[in-house]
């Protein structure tokens, strides 16, 4: 059986997670808290972030981009028309697009910083950067969140689904980070009802429930968290 080492309310571990539940690849999960720095872990990825994956046959694929590149050459083809990675040139770009605005833009002025702060921080030794959350940076955060959601209200606006028609990669991106954001209390579902109900669909899909029962330890979910209508 595949592993991927990840953390709960890490948004790139939760990616490949919902990649591999709507594919139906069972896997095993092990948790890693990335600031304690475990050497093991620093082997499989020197850059010391989660996600990584270990295939069944030891094939060690770090980081998200790389670990969804890696399951649609060696299972996307399988998956026939659900495949989340189009065939098509352009519908390729367009997911590959998305998928990098939410899995680097988004993150770096969201996710990182609600997660670092309300959740990293709280774990971690002081040598390590653990200590008080920076109010700040989690204002910031919850400013910078409500244009990305005017933006997914824009495109669902237009399209069926983030990059398109289909259900694809960028989908589970996008759903990935607004999950953590939904966990911690952060996700401002006022801001755009186009953008919430995009969201409902797709935490209405059976590959969401694995996270919908995600619990951080110590931390209560969002009142929105495990509701698939509200």
């Amino acid at each position: 059986m595949p592993t991927l080492i990840h953390h709960p309310l890490c948004p790139h571990s939760r990616f490949i997670r919902l990649i591999l539940a709507e594919y139906g690849i069972e896997t095993q999960l092990l948790e890693e808290r990335v600031t304690d720095r475990n050497p093991d872990f620093l082997h499989l990825n020197p850059a010391g972030r989660t996600p990584v994956f270990v295939d069944d046959d030891g094939t060690v694929v770090p980081g998200a981009s790389v670990i969804a590149e890696y399951l649609d050459e060696t299972r996307g083809s399988a998956a026939g028309a659900a495949r989340l990675l189009p065939t098509e040139l352009m519908a390729r770009v367009e997911t590959r697009r998305l998928v990098e605005w939410f899995n680097c833009k988004f993150y770096d002025e969201v996710t990182n910083w609600l997660v670092t702060e309300k959740v990293y921080k709280r774990f971690a030794l002081a040598g390590n950067g653990g200590g008080a959350p920076d109010m700040d940076l989690l204002r910031a955060a919850r400013a910078n969140i409500r244009p990305h959601m005017r933006y997914i209200g824009y495109l669902t606006g237009v399209r069926k689904w983030l990059a398109g028609d289909c259900l694809t990669y960028a989908d589970f991106a996008a759903a990935a980070h607004i999950s953590c954001a939904d966990y911690l209390g952060d996700a401002p579902w006022d801001e755009d009802e186009s953008a919430k109900h995009w969201y409902q669909r797709i935490k209405s899909r059976p590959a969401f429930r694995p996270l919908i029962a995600d619990r951080a330890p110590g931390m209560i979910p969002g009142r929105y968290y495990a509701e698939l209508d509200f």
